[in-house]
């Protein structure tokens, strides 16, 4: 068990490691490189859970985990981008001097994009402002963060927080994790299901040894009965009982038993034995 819990530690911290590593490698690496490390981090994942020991639903942990990993990475690339205005950001005054929209896509939500100027005229650095729905008309003054180096967007103080994305991210993270500890548990289910279906089997053949022992080394009594209690072999049926007695040369009696098991030559109702 401490190796198997160890062993969890293990791909859990991995499984955090390889989140924290495509978030940084994100800006980066060009998207066919970012897929073939998911790939690779698949792979690596199967292998490792299926030393748990659940085997038959390793590969699907295994995606699993995948996809959350990255829609944590996804939902963390949207909140860096928040916390950087926020973190070098200057908070000013804007007036909305230009707006257009999305064209249109079927049923798509379209985005408005609004140009923003400062009161002394000059513009707002950096791309346009973007909001999910029409919220500004031309000529409006706004409360924005802007960035000096004019590489993000400038956002309302409501849409820099990244609070919703930081948790969003770390809720995926821990759905991550989250499966690698189900997949131990399970892992763990599964062992101890065997290791008792290995006592039961071995426990049940100790029985039948014993039933034929006794069977052979029991007298009958004065009707010709060999009389036993079935709580002497908890792990036979009577109809086990009656297989063994049959492959003796006797057969188990099913009338009048009152609790006991009976094996005789010669029954009034003999039980089946298939």
């Amino acid at each position: 068990m401490g190796r198997r819990v160890g062993w969890a530690a293990a791909v859990g911290c991995y499984v955090i490691a390889a989140i924290a590593g495509m978030y940084v490698l994100a800006d980066d690496a060009g998207l066919a490189v970012q897929v073939a490390l998911w790939v690779v981090h698949g792979v690596l994942l199967f292998l490792g859970i299926r030393k748990f020991g659940a085997r038959e639903s390793s590969s699907y942990a295994a995606l699993f985990i995948v996809v959350v990993s990255s829609l944590a990475v996804g939902v963390a690339g949207m909140a860096r981008e928040d916390l950087t205005l926020q973190q070098r950001g200057e908070t000013v005054v804007a007036t909305v001097v230009g707006e257009r929209f999305d064209p249109p896509d079927g049923r798509k939500g379209r985005h408005s994009y609004y140009t923003l100027e400062h009161e002394d005229g000059t513009g707002v650095p950096g791309p346009e402002m973007r909001t999910t729905s029409d919220l500004y008309d031309a000529g409006q003054t706004v409360t924005v963060i802007e960035d000096p180096e004019a590489d993000l967007r400038p956002q309302t103080p409501g849409q820099a927080d990244a609070t919703g994305e930081v948790l969003g991210a770390a809720a995926f993270a821990l759905a991550a994790v989250g499966s690698v500890v189900w997949m131990a548990w399970r892992g763990a289910r599964a062992e101890t299901a065997t290791v008792e279906a290995v006592a039961a089997d071995t426990a049940r053949r100790e029985q039948e040894e014993r039933l034929r022992a006794a069977l052979h080394t029991y007298q009958a009594d004065r009707r010709g009965y060999i009389k036993m209690s079935p709580e002497e072999f908890p792990g036979l049926s009577h109809s086990r009982a009656a297989r063994i007695a049959w492959e003796m040369g006797l057969k188990a009696e099913a009338f009048g038993n009152r609790g006991s098991w009976r094996f005789s030559e010669m029954v009034i109702e003999e039980v089946p034995h298939h």
